[in-house]
């Protein structure tokens, strides 16, 4: 690939980072005000189009009204209040869609103008595959919540999140490889196995943080530090529940959480003590930087959607902030390997 070919296939990757950045924001959103169960049908093609008179707008909320979320919790819903939660639903699956067409069209012509080379190609069709098991779990999801329960498993939750973390994380390696072609000096290997325990530590925080939105663990415990007083919480343990209490148990999912917030922390702070006398190059130590800064905003934040039980903006804020995390840990990453374009 030439220089103009990989800039040109670098900001269609950059343009994917942010749709899916957009996505996983409006599906917050769309989780935090109960509206991901508003459209009870999968439909990929013709779901694209929105109700356009009364009798479609009145035919989705029969549907509505037949799931457990209807009957148990909002059966005092007029048409209006299910038009409100029906649209936070119906743009986040628009944006699911534009997302493979901003994907797919592109994709072609690049192929038709041979811009690609062999391994950007497997790349292309490999971040494709992510996309469709994307939209495969978001169904998966909501699914599980439309027979007996009044929402979707968390468990499911999860999984759908992490799916759009690794999807983005993967798009946006391949952009900063073709961005950054140039081979650096990798950093030490103390330093980089610390980055990547680092990296996995950030990835179970982040599978905690979808537990303890799913099971609302955010309304409990509201203080800081201790948990109502407690370093560990009353029922944070219940025997008869065993290892299940790692996944259903939203006090011990709390705990858990902040746990390993304050283990990023620590860590974090062992790779500065690390890095402070470490031969760098500018770009890295700047990577570095941008991880600390992140992670103490995303560290405060935390906090205050703990002290003020989480509400709507707080806790979409928060969600944004491991956004962006994610992505500077990943650039850190990146920089600490030296990744060349062949990499």
């Amino acid at each position: 690939m030439n220089d103009r070919s990989r800039r040109y296939v670098a900001i269609w990757l950059l343009s994917g980072c942010f749709l899916i950045f957009a996505m996983v924001v409006i599906g917050g959103i769309t989780r935090l005000t109960g509206s991901g169960l508003s459209i009870t049908e999968w439909a990929p093609i013709m779901g694209a189009v929105p109700p356009l008179n009364d009798q479609e707008w009145q035919e989705a909320f029969e549907k509505y009204k037949q799931i457990p979320q209807y009957e148990k919790i909002n059966a005092h819903f007029e048409l209006q209040d299910f038009k409100a939660i029906f649209w936070w639903e119906f743009i986040h699956r628009l944006v699911g869609r534009l997302i493979g067409v901003v994907f797919l069209l592109p994709f072609i012509w690049f192929l038709i103008t041979r811009q690609l080379d062999r391994a950007m190609t497997r790349k292309a069709l490999f971040l494709f595959a992510l996309g469709g098991l994307q939209g495969f779990l978001g169904w998966f999801m909501v699914k599980s919540g439309l027979t007996e329960r009044t929402s979707v498993s968390h468990i499911r939750l999860a999984i759908h999140l992490i799916t759009a973390f690794i999807t983005f994380g993967f798009t946006w390696w391949y952009a900063l490889q073709l961005l950054y072609p140039r081979a650096l000096v990798p950093a030490s290997t103390k330093l980089r196995q610390l980055g990547v325990a680092t990296f996995s530590v950030l990835m179970a925080q982040l599978v905690y943080g979808a537990f303890v939105a799913g099971l609302h663990a955010g309304k409990l415990h509201n203080t800081f530090p201790l948990m109502s007083g407690q370093v560990f919480p009353v029922g944070g343990w219940y025997a008869e529940d065993g290892i299940a209490n790692f996944f259903d148990n939203p006090e011990l999912v709390q705990f858990i959480h902040r746990f390993f917030a304050f283990t990023l922390v620590a860590m974090a702070g062992y790779v500065w003590y690390l890095a402070r006398n470490e031969r760098m190059e500018t770009s890295q130590r700047t990577a570095l930087n941008w991880f600390y800064a992140a992670l103490a905003v995303q560290f405060v934040l935390g906090v205050l959607t703990i002290l003020y039980q989480a509400p709507i903006v707080l806790a979409s804020v928060h969600q944004i902030g491991a956004f962006f995390l994610f992505t500077a840990m990943i650039y850190v990453q990146f920089r600490f390997r030296g990744t060349a374009l062949t990499a």
